[in-house]
């Protein structure tokens, strides 16, 4: 659950700053949603290594 969440929030932030971004190009929405899959894989890899 724990790592659902967090990639999920992540996705969630890149989905606001993606609609911010859409007024310039649909392609900055897109890659701002990559980046927060991406950011939240990486949080959540991490954590899960340092225990």
């Amino acid at each position: 659950m724990k790592k659902m969440s967090i990639t999920g929030g992540t996705t969630l932030i890149g989905l606001g700053v993606g609609f911010i971004l859409f007024k310039h190009s649909v392609f900055y929405f897109i890659a701002s949603l990559f980046i927060g899959i991406g950011v939240g894989l990486l949080i959540e890899y991490l954590t899960k290594r340092e225990k």
